[in-house]
């Protein structure tokens, strides 16, 4: 005879593979207490219909994961940098031992006051979260960079690949069982950064990437940001009579791959400035020109010139940066709108 779960069916939450899955990873957050990732577009693609403005709600677990160099720590950084900003404090793990003072300098990340780690395994990120005890009333944040990262620690202090790789994924799914628990009753915000691997053998069956890990963080995320391939920004310079061409950040493309706060699916175009972080000023007058009437850059129709150079210093100058968001959001929301469509209740026969 079939054993039937004793749960009740709002908690019965299964993957295809008919397995239960705890339903902590289905929390979409207090949206009373929202952070802001640096990007209007973003925070749009995050929540825009349940919170104007969007962004990311206190108390998940959020994972970006793609390429290396697609901007996924300048995220961490940007999402950290604001949770200071609020009166956050910031627990930062960092295994791979490459955060410094003068990169989160340009997130207003202040190292004095983050707790850093820099550990070798999941188990001892979990153990550290846990014990963690920030005394401020605020939201509070706990970055990872990377998941990839402790996962091939793990992975070379093993003679039998195949069993570590067993006991990596339990350990995740263990630990962020524990976590997302943690996460939602203290309201903190967990944000990590991983990798993506081909998966050669699917057959057309199945993703066709997967991530360090196992499956543990695609369950308990609340949220999924796949950063796709980055295209190269450059300019041009003219310097002792000579053109100079110099890469200096990247563009790219950012979907809403997982969403328990809001639709999935959304996507956003992220600017990152080696030297600036993420360059939202830039995003949003290209988003209003590319969603306009107008050939020029403008805010409200009202013209900026045709250079997105001019556009921006204009910005800066006449200090218009809420104004230009305002009008993103505005935009943003007229053309979700437009997809709306008012059905009718459903019959139940």
């Amino acid at each position: 005879m079939e054993r039937t779960s004793k749960k009740p069916l709002s908690a019965q939450i299964r993957t295809r593979a008919n397995k239960e899955v705890p339903a902590e990873k289905q929390y979409d957050g207090n949206f009373e207490l929202m952070i802001s990732t640096g990007s209007t577009l973003l925070d749009l693609a995050i929540s825009g219909k349940r919170k104007r403005g969007g962004g990311v709600p206190a108390g998940i677990l959020l994972e970006a994961f793609g390429p290396n160099g697609s901007g996924k720590t300048v995220l961490l950084c940007e999402l950290a940098g604001s949770i200071q900003r609020a009166g956050g404090s910031i627990m930062f793990n960092d295994p791979e031992a490459r955060l410094n003072k003068q990169f989160a300098s340009m997130f207003d990340l202040d190292m004095s006051s983050v707790e850093l780690h820099e550990p070798d395994t999941v188990t001892q990120v979990i153990d550290s979260i846990r014990k963690w005890t920030p005394s401020e009333n605020a939201v509070h944040g706990i970055m990872t960079d990377s998941l990839a990262a402790l996962s091939t620690t793990m992975e070379m202090d093993s003679e039998d690949g195949d069993k570590m790789g067993m006991r990596r994924a339990k350990e995740f799914s263990e630990g962020l069982r524990k976590i997302c628990r943690v996460l939602k009753q203290k309201n903190y915000i967990m944000a990590c950064s991983n990798q993506i691997r081909d998966n050669a053998s699917t057959m057309g069956m199945g993703e066709s990437f997967s991530v360090p890990g196992g499956k543990a963080i695609g369950y308990y995320a609340s949220v999924r940001l796949r950063f796709h391939t980055p295209e190269k920004i450059r300019k041009e310079k003219t310097v002792g009579g000579k053109t100079v061409k110099k890469v200096k950040g990247v563009k790219t493309k950012v979907e809403v791959y997982k969403n328990s706060c809001d639709a999935p699916y959304r996507t956003a175009d992220l600017y990152i400035d080696f030297a600036y972080g993420i360059d939202d000023i830039r995003a949003n007058l290209q988003y209003l020109k590319d969603y306009g009437k107008e050939k020029f850059y403008h805010i409200d129709g009202e013209s900026l010139g045709i250079s997105i150079e001019t556009a921006i210093e204009k910005v800066e100058s006449q200090n218009l940066e809420k104004k230009l968001k305002d009008a993103v959001i505005r935009k943003w929301e007229e053309i979700e709108n437009s997809f709306h469509v008012e059905r009718k209740k459903k019959v139940r026969v």
